[in-house]
């Protein structure tokens, strides 16, 4: 398996049941009632969420990892799950995350699959919340992980790290609640969801949404969407790789035996050119795993993100942070370009490098090479 696969792929296949994760991999936490946002109330949300090292007596010596779009709690090994976690290299004892010196934190989002109240979950009458799962936004998921975060006995997060939709939520932290946010991690995310990456969301969202199996969102007793979430995937598949990369891997080569140019008789599909077969595959591992409601949910509150919505813009927003930031780009990425990682660094206040990753695979590098700034990282941010 290509390391470049880590965040989409390795997660494991689970449900709101937590499905087959070891037994002790995953924690709970009953966050109690909460009201969205937008209005939306949910009675009772639960957070999953998994730990490594040890919290300190002062409970000051935490750090917060957040997953992106398709993630899940699972950044790196441990003795309860030793499958290789989507940040492993950044994560473990000795390196950059150092877990023999840091308790860190993985919260599973509210609205995923992997374990925190999301759709899928049963309301108080036992019926999945399906289509009448509130929408919520990245400032609801911070909200809730404040209520983890206090239940744990944590009095200050050392740092807040995340890329793409984890940056986004990393970022929200920082804002609102600057005192309790020492340290800032941002891989591969600006001040806000930008027109262009909100219309790549729109149209994995309608993806789904335009799929016969759909039903409304309510499709849990019959077959699931899976063609919406695959083409959904697809989308996104796209935008998180580089151009370059997808004609060097692939150019204009055939799958195999099959010839798109061969003779074929009406209605029989031609044959595919291997980029068509990668985005397939890619599409298929993730209608095996990923809930189609979930992913509408988690999408449509990446395209929430905004630090300056309601707090006079980004700027005004941005000047309340007191963490020491550590901000990241890869040089390819064409989801979340490094100029927005720039535009961050400026709104920010003090002088800040943007910290480039080098690699030609594009948004999917802060996956995968995240370890070339290892060292920068902890020098940074004092891990």
């Amino acid at each position: 398996m290509a390391a470049s696969d880590l965040l989409h792929d390795l997660a494991p296949t689970v449900d709101n049941d937590f499905g087959d994760r070891p037994a002790g991999a995953l924690k709970t936490f009953h966050a109690g009632p909460f009201t969205c946002e937008t209005g939306g109330h949910l009675p009772e949300v639960q957070l999953a969420y998994e730990t490594w090292g040890e919290l300190n007596e002062a409970g000051d010596n935490a750090v917060l990892v957040a997953h992106a779009l398709t993630g899940d709690t699972h950044v790196a090994s441990s003795p309860a799950d030793p499958d290789i976690g989507w940040w492993e290299g950044l994560l473990g004892p000795g390196r950059p995350i150092d877990t023999d010196r840091w308790f860190v934190i993985a919260p599973a989002m509210v609205g995923s699959c992997y374990g925190s109240t999301g759709p899928a979950s049963a309301d108080p009458d036992g019926v999945p919340w399906g289509s009448r799962f509130p929408y919520v936004t990245i400032r609801d998921a911070v909200q809730l992980e404040k209520r983890l975060l206090d239940h744990l006995g944590i009095t200050r997060l050392r740092t807040v790290i995340g890329g793409s939709m984890g940056g986004a939520r990393a970022l929200e932290w920082a804002v609102t609640y600057p005192e309790f946010v020492d340290g800032l991690g941002v891989f591969s995310c600006g001040a806000a969801s930008t027109a262009e990456q909100i219309a790549f969301g729109q149209a994995q969202v309608l993806a789904i949404r335009n799929d016969a199996n759909f039903r409304g969102g309510d499709y849990y007793d019959g077959p699931r969407p899976e063609a919406g979430l695959g083409l959904a995937r697809r989308i996104a598949h796209i935008t998180y790789r580089a151009e370059a990369e997808l004609q060097v891997r692939f150019g204009r080569a055939a799958q195999g035996a099959e010839d798109p140019f061969a003779p074929r008789t009406a209605g029989e599909p031609r044959g595919r050119y291997q980029v068509e077969s990668y985005l397939d595959h890619q599409a298929s591992k993730l209608a095996e795993r990923f809930d189609p409601n979930a992913y509408m949910v988690l999408a449509e509150a990446l395209m929430s993100h905004d630090v300056g919505r309601g707090r006079g813009g980004a700027e005004a927003a941005l000047a309340r942070v007191q963490a020491t930031p550590f901000i990241a780009a890869v040089d390819t990425d064409r989801l979340y370009f490094p100029e927005q990682s720039h535009q961050l660094a400026e709104l920010i206040p003090g002088s800040h490098t943007v910290h480039m990753i080098t690699s030609p695979i594009g948004h999917d590098g802060f996956l995968t090479s995240a370890e070339q700034l290892g060292e920068a990282m902890r020098t940074t941010l004092k891990l």
